[in-house]
């Protein structure tokens, strides 16, 4: 779909947070992939940091970042996967007040045309919590390429038509 140049780019606020029980600031490669995709595409990285695999930590995380006023968006890279550490969904479900579903499924059908079937590992998954939009994708480059490349670049950039999720912010906490 295209972008109407005709309106004006707005720059959202997005945080960075790698889940992972091993990487470090200097081998946290999908998390510098994302950081230099967002900022490339005109977005201001809000906050970066790596967690641990344990379902509070990230809880605690995310809770902290949702109520920051200055960050619209949260993207996560690790702990989708299906081992017994992987536990980002779970602390997803613990702070959306809405799901996103189609994220997921969008992402698995662009990652099947990368890698096949071993698409079905992956969990990845949104939601929306008081007024944050939280994107969790894979740990690998590969899926967060295929996650920023394939839907947030267009979703998060508010020139994008029909629509975008960029254009929802001011919305999300309506009632």
């Amino acid at each position: 779909m295209p972008l109407d140049e005709s309106l004006l780019f707005v720059s959202l606020n997005i945080a960075v947070l790698t889940v992972s029980d091993t990487r470090t600031a200097a081998t946290d490669r999908s998390g510098d992939t994302l950081v230099d995709r967002l900022t490339a595409a005109g977005h201001t990285l809000a906050a970066r940091s790596i967690a641990r695999d344990e379902v509070p930590v990230l809880v605690a995380q995310l809770n902290n970042w949702i109520d920051d006023a200055g960050i619209d968006v949260i993207i996560t890279t690790g702990g989708t996967g299906v081992t017994g550490r992987d536990v980002t969904p779970e602390a997803l479900d613990q702070v959306a007040e809405k799901l996103i579903p189609g994220f997921g499924e969008l992402f698995r059908w662009l990652s099947f045309q990368t890698i096949g079937t071993s698409t079905i590992q992956s969990r990845a998954c949104a939601g929306v919590a008081r007024g944050t939009y939280i994107f969790c994708l894979p740990g690998s480059t590969g899926a967060v390429k295929d996650g920023w490349d394939g839907i947030l670049a267009s979703q998060l950039d508010s020139r994008h038509r029909p629509c975008n999720f960029a254009d929802l912010i001011p919305r999300l906490q309506e009632r």
